[in-house]
């Protein structure tokens, strides 16, 4: 018996999607952040084949922690990491919730808090951590030097 040869993933319409779980936001200009993250990725060395962002609630983000990887605290971003080399290829949950207390504790716009959420989650994709303390000051110097090229 022979099996049928698998085609290589077919690349998705729109390599960036944002959807919305148990939330309900306006995101600023979807054309510009796609444009704007994708720059990035290609900053990074990397392309985006498809990158899906979710937004949700503390609870649903919790459970999502919980669930997979065995954290029982909220955060404001998990990203699930599954390209290969080059090729950034991810799901990233966000929570508004977080979100807007970031902004709020660090006194900048909800959407530029936001941003820099998804930026984190891209430089999370091409590679980076943010664990150690030198890695999380090259995370932030990263989001900082990408947020100003930003263009809203």
């Amino acid at each position: 018996m022979q099996f049928p040869e698998l085609d290589a993933p077919e690349a998705p319409q729109q390599p960036i999607e944002f959807c919305f779980e148990d939330v309900d936001i306006e995101l600023p200009d979807e054309t510009i952040l796609c444009e704007w993250l994708m720059s990035v990725a290609a900053a990074e060395g990397k392309s985006i084949f498809e990158v899906v962002y979710i937004f949700c609630s503390d609870e649903h983000l919790r459970g999502i922690n919980v669930e997979f990887l065995d954290h029982d605290y909220y955060t404001d971003i998990i990203t699930f990491d599954s390209g290969e080399g080059a090729t950034l290829r991810g799901e990233m949950y966000i929570s508004t919730e977080r979100v807007a207390e970031n902004a709020q504790t660090h006194a900048v716009s909800f959407a530029h808090e936001l941003c820099r959420v998804m930026v984190h989650g891209v430089l999370h994709l091409a590679g980076y951590g943010d664990k150690t303390p030198e890695q999380a000051v090259t995370m932030r110097t990263k989001e900082d030097f990408y947020l100003a090229q930003l263009p809203i």
